[in-house]
């Protein structure tokens, strides 16, 4: 575990994030790292694009009469705007479950607009409102489809989660039995494993020419989705969604709870195979509310950024379009003067 992430005041340093990070391209090479790349962390919601593969893979999405949005959404920490409600609530019609199935559990919304409206409003927010209820809905109609029961669908031995299980384990070159399982924050299975297995299935994500021919035109479809609406993936002007943005096509990414981010790179942009990168922040990097009610994390873009960055998988002109997320922060106080500075700390060691 080493730094990789300062704040300054003063001149000196206040305060130090430590992580890991591990980039690896489809063949299994490890490119580059910085602290142990074979660290073991959660993928949390950044397992959410490999979750939607077997769904995807068995034709779930055609099924159903998925819209691209509506895949986006399935692959989605959305912060319940007003257009994620919508989404979720049309996949639900299309496949015919009630909200009242989802286990996921109700939270306020991430959404600032929204927030405002529920306290003005006094609502009572709903499993909708769950930023993994698009996850949610579409495990429900892969249960559906395929005629499996509906109450215990987050259940591990139920067979949409077998497939899953399976389908992470192929996509990350690691055995089922090395795969350690916790419950994630929305009740739904999670997996822990080494950062380079899942950069490695990252990678495979985003070039799936190896692959069978189902599973990748399920990757093609998932990636082109997120690609397509990226405000689906999070929201207007939060990171997830303004990289995708900013990649044009090139890079996809993912972020998950307790620091952890995942992000693939095209064919093309970081040498002729794609490329995955999984990084942990140690601490979590838990998130802060702004003064216009936004949650912001300080370390995970700033981290990003220097990555694709020290990779030229960015251009400066891209790299500036996102400067407000890093890699490198001028800190100011409430009265709007210079504090110090936040940057990312490290260089990555290539292999």
């Amino acid at each position: 575990m080493q730094p990789i992430f300062e704040a300054i005041r003063g001149g000196i340093v206040e305060a130090t994030h430590f992580g890991d990070i591990a980039i690896v391209d489809t063949n299994g090479k490890l490119l580059y790292s910085h602290g142990d790349p074979y660290t073991v962390a959660f993928l949390r919601s950044s397992a959410k694009p490999f979750q939607a593969i077997p769904f995807v893979e068995h034709g779930g999405a055609e099924h159903f009469h998925y819209t691209q949005r509506e895949l986006a959404l399935t692959c989605a920490s959305h912060e319940t705007a007003q257009m994620h409600l919508d989404t979720v609530k049309a996949m639900q019609e299309k496949i015919g479950v009630e909200e009242k199935y989802l286990q996921c559990g109700p939270h306020l919304p991430g959404d600032a607009a929204q927030l405002k409206t529920v306290i003005k409003q006094d609502i009572t927010p709903t499993p909708n409102f769950n930023n993994c209820s698009g996850k949610h809905t579409s495990m429900l109609a892969y249960a559906k489809m395929r005629g499996l029961p509906l109450e215990n669908y987050l259940a591990r031995e139920h067979p949409i989660q077998q497939d899953i299980l399976a389908v992470i384990s192929e996509m990350c070159g690691i055995e089922k039995e090395k795969i350690i399982l916790g419950v994630d924050g929305c009740s739904a299975p999670n997996f822990a494993m080494p950062l380079y297995n899942a950069a490695l299935g990252m990678a495979r994500v985003c070039d799936p020419r190896d692959l069978s021919e189902a599973r990748a035109t399920a990757c093609k479809k998932i990636t082109a989705a997120m690609i397509a609406h990226p405000e689906m993936i999070s929201n207007y002007g939060e990171f997830d969604c303004e990289l995708i943005k900013t990649g044009a096509g090139s890079v996809v990414t993912k972020r998950g709870a307790e620091g952890f981010q995942i992000i693939g790179l095209k064919p093309g942009v970081c040498g002729e195979r794609g490329v995955g990168i999984a990084f942990k922040v140690s601490d979590g990097d838990g998130a802060h509310l702004g003064e216009d009610l936004e949650s912001r994390a300080r370390v995970r873009p700033a981290v990003t950024l220097e990555i694709l960055r020290q990779l030229n998988a960015l251009n400066e002109l891209q790299i500036r379009s996102l400067a407000a997320f890093g890699p490198k922060k001028v800190l100011k106080n409430y009265a709007g003067l210079v504090t110090g500075e936040s940057r990312a700390a490290f260089k990555l060691e290539g292999k």
